[in-house]
């Protein structure tokens, strides 16, 4: 599974620079079947749902929609080097009948390098095409993520550098931070 739960800091939410509000957007949570092991060219890879969750702490943060669509990701990884890419679609199928409706795909391709002190330097993308607005948002992030252990739990902490490279007229641009801590539950 991949969950995906944005905290958000967002300046200048109305016309005219005011209004700046922070919180949690909506959740996306993609669910992924995949063979147990990789194809014999290496390649690891699963196909799945994901939905969309209206849980945005303020209206200004979220959709207030429920979505759903197919989602797909495929990878490989050979000598600390990791490349592929995530892919899916979400239209909404519930919520709010005064917001626009969700119809976007989503594509994320990326390469990481892992050190052998579980430092990795990756780069990727998360294109969103708004297939209502017509629209591309287009950020590039380079990061740097950390595996460490606090107790017997392992997490990963990123930090990254986002530059935005195209967003509609009224969407994010410039450069921007993000901070993610993943926590990691191994079998």
């Amino acid at each position: 599974p991949r969950f995906f739960l944005p905290f958000i800091v967002q300046k200048k939410c109305f016309p005219g620079g005011g209004g700046n509000k922070s919180g949690n957007g909506d959740i996306v949570q993609s669910l992924f079947f995949s063979p147990k092991q990789a194809t014999a060219g290496g390649w690891v890879w699963g196909v799945g749902p994901a939905l969309l969750l209206p849980t945005a702490s303020d209206k200004v943060l979220g959709s207030e929609k429920w979505g759903v669509g197919p989602t797909a990701v495929a990878l490989k990884q050979e000598k600390g080097l990791t490349f592929g890419g995530l892919l899916n679609h979400i239209s909404s199928v519930a919520g709010d009948d005064d917001r626009t409706d969700i119809n976007s795909t989503l594509i994320q391709p990326f390469v990481g390098f892992t050190t052998k002190t579980h430092t990795s330097y990756g780069a990727n993308t998360e294109a969103t095409y708004d297939w209502e607005a017509e629209k591309w948002s287009v950020p590039v992030h380079l990061s740097v993520t950390q595996l460490l252990k606090v107790g017997n739990q392992p997490i990963s902490i990123k930090a990254a550098i986002r530059h935005w490279l195209d967003s509609p007229e009224t969407g994010p641009e410039g450069t921007g931070f993000r901070l993610v801590a993943t926590f990691l539950f191994l079998k």
